[in-house]
């Protein structure tokens, strides 16, 4: 392995549960409760270790947050949480829509009309 750096990207997988602990300020015990409970669930090694991104450490600050600062329940703050994971899946859903849909003058007018017939004819089977 060369000793050059490398970006990563905040939902790498990184870092083991310990430094993922210190860096959210809390006891690895605590990270394993939220893993259990759903809140926050790292992805883990072939051999079952737990591994944190930097995003999953985030979310672990704002439980953290949550919790002691605003005296949301464990449950409250698992639906904070997958309510505002929906509202994000939707606002990109909505973004790109929006992007696919073409404008109005990309439409060649068509003229309007009152009403219409259509003459259903069946090929004749030969």
């Amino acid at each position: 392995m060369s000793g050059a750096a490398r970006r990563v990207s905040d939902d790498e997988p990184i870092y083991v549960i310990s430094v993922a602990a210190e860096m959210a300020g809390m006891h690895p015990q605590t990270l394993r409760q939220y893993d259990r409970l759903g809140l926050v669930s790292p992805r883990r090694t072939g051999g079952g270790g737990r591994r944190y991104s930097l995003r999953e450490v985030e979310m672990l600050r704002e439980v953290q947050r949550l919790s002691q600062e605003d005296g949301v329940n464990l449950v409250g703050i698992k639906r904070i949480m997958e309510l505002e994971a929906e509202v994000h899946e939707l606002r990109a859903q909505l973004a790109m829509l929006t992007g696919a849909v073409p404008e109005a003058s990309d439409y060649l007018p068509v003229p309007a009309f009152q009403s219409a017939l259509a003459v259903y004819r069946p090929e004749p089977i030969r």
